[in-house]
């Protein structure tokens, strides 16, 4: 990991799209984690905060499993996020102080709606990321993430979810959607944290 070079793209352009960041056989761990074949692990993802939070299909069809540090494959991408959040304070001074992620299951046709990642009445989600665990996944698959300027409606970046590719970008700038797929697209979607002032 080159985290003077993730650095430098962050804070020049804002994202960095990573090839193949983690070994291999870690990725193949994760992807094995990342399957709603356990139902009490896996739940309909919501969109909102506290009592408003609810489920509308309509704008987010996912469903996740927060990672659990117990689990020794969740474990190690933790660690290795771990690493990150210590480089890139160091080399950006952000005071970026944890990380919380899910894994998250997309099945055929279901999409997120145009959104951002800072939670309504907190800025503490500084980082995105998004790792993708999707097998031999082609460009007609779909499901691409797309990545929009911070005031408008052009696209910067549209990025396929091929395995083992990463995505990193500031959770403020930049509002995103989740095209919708013609398989069942995996992921874990995760946010580097300041402490909440509010």
């Amino acid at each position: 990991m080159n985290i003077a070079a993730i650095a430098e793209q962050l804070a020049h352009v804002g994202y960095i799209v990573l090839d193949k960041p983690l070994l291999d056989n870690l990725s193949a761990l994760l992807f094995a984690r990342c399957h709603d074949d356990e139902h009490q692990k896996f739940h309909a993802a919501q969109i909102g905060r506290g009592p408003a939070k609810q489920q509308i299909e309509t704008i987010r069809g996912d469903v996740i499993s927060w990672l659990d540090a117990g689990d020794s494959t969740d474990n190690a991408y933790l660690s290795w996020m771990e690493s990150l959040r210590a480089g890139l304070n160091a080399a950006l001074y952000l005071g970026l102080f944890d990380y919380e992620c899910h894994y998250a299951i997309y099945g055929a046709g279901a999409a997120y709606a145009r959104h951002s990642d800072v939670l309504s009445g907190k800025r503490n989600r500084i980082l995105s990321t998004v790792f993708y665990l999707n097998e031999d996944w082609q460009a007609s698959d779909g499901g691409e993430l797309v990545l929009f300027k911070p005031d408008g409606d052009t696209v910067i970046a549209k990025v396929s979810p091929t395995f083992g590719k990463m995505i990193i970008f500031l959770s403020e700038s930049f509002p995103h959607q989740v095209l919708a797929a013609h398989n069942n697209r995996r992921s874990i979607a995760g946010w580097f944290r300041v402490r909440d002032l509010n």
